[in-house]
């Protein structure tokens, strides 16, 4: 079957072509520039050279040249390869020979880090995209604006629904990343079905803070948008006063943030801020605390903040909560229209419901990835059965709502004992000094690991360590509570702004 993602930007565009797609400060691109622009990054990129099936790396921020490079790289029937701009060179090197990239697309300000990566790879051609107003940019490498000299043709690459649109690496935590192939149904249905779940409308204005190098922003933000016509307002990075001036300026109707976002605006003062525009708050990427969503609700009157629960090999969403009536505070919600979730011992055996069943969620359905790219152990590991195996742990109660209680490799057992840290979380996050809370198991000799908590407290907080573990201590049966807790300023986060546990266990030991 032929399908190229790319008709979700030329279907609206014949609808209204002179509707703002995006805003970035003072710059707007209707559907209908993003359309042409991008139509002749396409055509510049195939009499560059390329071939179908190649791929193009893109390290890129918010900005509309994400969106040109993007849409132009579907409509050319080539393979996007998402990468974060903060990779460093040995990073970028092993993304870019992995995947097999021709191209790479970087921004000014990472542009010489990206060269030495790239420089370690046969046959890589690097453009920058400038900051306004300057061409700098390293020796052997071209710039963007050359892309935009080829006439748009009006063409779309007839793909089949099949082929992988986007080449989206994992975070690694456990190894190498891997490349979760994506194709280009895989995220038409994902966007379509995850903007019915909230009922994204035409006249919606998303904000666009999460990076859209991330499946969350790809598909759940950017996607959405374009797929039901829609308008983003692009912030390259999450800070509090640059989100609520957007919010305020361009009327925001939807938030998507990931819990640390929602933590910052709890925290800030918004005496005097306008944010009554927002309808929604859609929060993914990690678990948020029910009394950040309290908290949130109480402080912004007539949002309603719904949880949902993906990864990258699934396209982004697989479970939500659709709507304040039939939300469950600390669920991830019920599988999407399409999808079937599974909690499965460790013999892949099917558990009942209820919270004492807790085991692998196991996913299938049209949102999940073909495979890892070059990866067939890997790919037949996580595949297994028909299922996507996703190492998160949870379980279901009777109504069919899914609850993540955490990563697999996050588990710490203590003496025999299982111990989900998102609970140990949940009990601290409702100390009215704690900011942000981490718990992590810490290698013990007579225990195996110990639990240790890992916290950023209020700037007056007058509270000791040994105080938050009775508060702990009252709340958890004694094998739970933390014996160990640390205070730090700022807990360490990855470019969406979830908290790295991988870099705190680093720092233990």
């Amino acid at each position: 079957m032929s399908f190229n993602l790319a008709t979700i930007l030329r279907e609206p565009r014949r609808a209204h072509p002179d509707k703002p797609l995006c805003h970035l400060g003072e710059l707007t691109f209707s559907y209908a520039q993003v359309d042409e622009i991008s139509g002749r990054v396409a055509a510049a990129l195939l009499g560059s050279g390329l071939r179908r099936g190649d791929k193009v790396a893109v390290q890129l921020p918010n900005v509309p040249q994400f969106l040109f490079t993007y849409f132009a790289i579907l409509k050319a029937g080539l393979v996007m390869v998402p990468l974060n701009p903060l990779l460093r060179a040995g990073e970028i090197a092993y993304h870019l020979a992995d995947s097999e990239t021709r191209v790479l697309v970087t921004f000014e300000l990472f542009a010489d880090e990206a060269v030495r990566g790239a420089a370690g790879v046969e046959g890589v051609r690097t453009y920058v995209v400038n900051l306004p107003g300057s061409d700098r940019r390293p020796d052997g490498t071209r710039s963007y604006d050359e892309l935009y000299a080829a006439q748009d043709t009006g063409e779309i690459a007839p793909t089949e629904a099949d082929d992988t649109a986007v080449l989206l690496y994992t975070s690694g935590t456990t190894g190498r990343p891997k490349g979760a192939e994506l194709t280009h149904f895989n995220l038409y249905m994902n966007c379509t079905v995850g903007g019915e779940l909230f009922g994204f409308r035409d006249d919606d204005i998303g904000l666009a803070v999460l990076p859209l190098f991330h499946v969350f922003g790809l598909s759940s933000v950017l996607n959405v948008a374009v797929r039901y016509g829609g308008t983003i307002v692009l912030v390259p990075r999450f800070e509090v006063e640059p989100v609520v001036a957007a919010i305020e300026r361009h009327r925001c109707t939807i938030f998507s943030g990931v819990p640390t976002m929602y933590f910052a605006l709890v925290q800030a003062d918004l005496t005097g801020r306008d944010l009554g525009s927002l309808r929604v708050g859609v929060s993914g990427g990690a678990a948020i605390p029910g009394e950040v969503i309290r908290a949130f609700e109480e402080k912004v009157p007539g949002v309603v903040i719904l949880e949902g629960y993906g990864l990258s090999e699934t396209a982004s969403t697989t479970t939500f909560n659709i709507s304040a009536e039939q939300r469950k505070v600390l669920s991830v919600g019920k599988p999407i229209w399409g999808v079937q979730t599974r909690v499965v011992d460790e013999a892949d055996r099917p558990l009942p419901a209820g919270p004492d069943q807790v085991g692998e969620i196991v996913v299938r359905g049209h949102n999940v990835m073909k495979g890892y790219y070059r990866n067939p152990e890997a790919t037949a590991e996580a595949l297994r059965g028909g299922w996507f195996h996703t190492g998160d742990l949870g379980y279901a109660d009777d109504d069919g709502y899914l609850f993540i209680v955490d990563r697999k490799k996050d588990m710490i057992i203590r003496g025999g004992f299982n111990v989900y840290p998102r609970e140990v979380e949940e009990v601290l996050y409702a100390h009215p000094a704690v900011v942000e809370a981490a718990v992590i198991g810490r290698p013990d000799a007579k225990l195996g690991e110990e639990v240790v908590a890992v916290l950023s407290l209020t700037p007056d907080a007058q509270v000791t360590g040994e105080e938050l573990v009775a508060w702990c201590r009252e709340r958890l049966a004694a094998y739970k509570y933390p014996r160990q807790v640390r205070v730090v300023a700022e807990l360490p986060k990855g470019p969406t702004g979830k908290l790295l546990k991988r870099e705190l266990k680093k720092e233990l030991g």
